[in-house]
Parts: structure tokens; C-alpha cells; sequence
């Protein structure tokens, strides 16, 4: 099992800037994709953004496309959410996720087993 903590979060108004990060402690980190959600009040949980386990691939959802930038530091068994131009749509709890499997990456928030207690993004307008 593994432990995450998210911090970052705060209050920013449309067009600003906020990054995201996520240590994560407990089972061998650089073996793990790891994972973005968020989850905004009366809506599901959904994807942000995605890394593979090594970092060499990311999946980013279309509406944070060339805004959002995810990353991770292996050494430091944290990943990161860089977020620019930010509107008040992206407004919600951000999570940080485990992948259940080592050594395979995919999207949905069901194929992720370990979650933080999650960050709050508030984004005025």
C-alpha cells in the first residue's frame, strides 16, 4: 500500500498559476503510474492527467490540454501538477492516485487503487 499526501491547493483568480504536489511513501514509487483526478461538487470524479511509471508517456484531459503539465521526480517519489491559465471551471478537489498495477499505465480512476486525502483549487473569476 501505498501513502499519499497532496499539497498546494489554494484560492487563485482566472489566468493565474498554482502547482500541485504529491509525495507518496510506503511501496517502490518509480514502479507506479501515477495520476491527477479531480472532482467538482454534483460531478463525478474525473482524469487529469496521467504519467507512466518511467514518465515517458502522459495523457492529459482535453479541456487542460496545453495548460496543465504533469510530471514526477523518482528520486523524490512526488508528482507534480504544474497549472497555468486556470478558469473557474477548474475549480474542484484534485486528487493524486497510485495505479493498482505496477508497470502498466491507464486512465480511469477505477484502475487506481491508492488516493490521497485530496487539495482544494478554487479558481474565481
Amino acid at each position: 500500500q501505498v501513502q499519499l499526501v497532496e499539497s498546494g491547493g489554494g484560492l487563485v483568480q482566472a489566468g493565474g498559476s498554482l502547482t500541485l504536489s504529491c509525495a507518496a511513501s510506503g511501496r517502490t514509487f518509480s514502479n507506479y503510474a501515477m495520476g491527477w483526478f479531480r472532482q467538482a461538487p454534483g460531478k463525478e470524479r474525473e482524469s487529469v492527467a496521467i504519467i507512466s511509471w518511467s514518465g515517458g508517456s502522459t495523457y492529459y484531459e482535453d479541456s487542460v490540454k496545453g495548460r496543465f503539465t504533469i510530471s514526477r521526480d523518482n528520486a523524490k517519489n512526488t508528482v507534480y501538477l504544474q497549472m497555468n491559465s486556470l478558469k473557474p471551471e477548474d475549480t474542484a478537489v484534485y486528487y493524486c492516485a497510485a495505479h493498482r498495477s505496477s508497470y502498466r499505465t491507464s486512465v480511469g480512476p477505477a484502475e487506481f487503487g491508492s488516493w490521497g486525502q485530496g487539495t482544494q483549487v478554487t479558481v474565481s473569476s
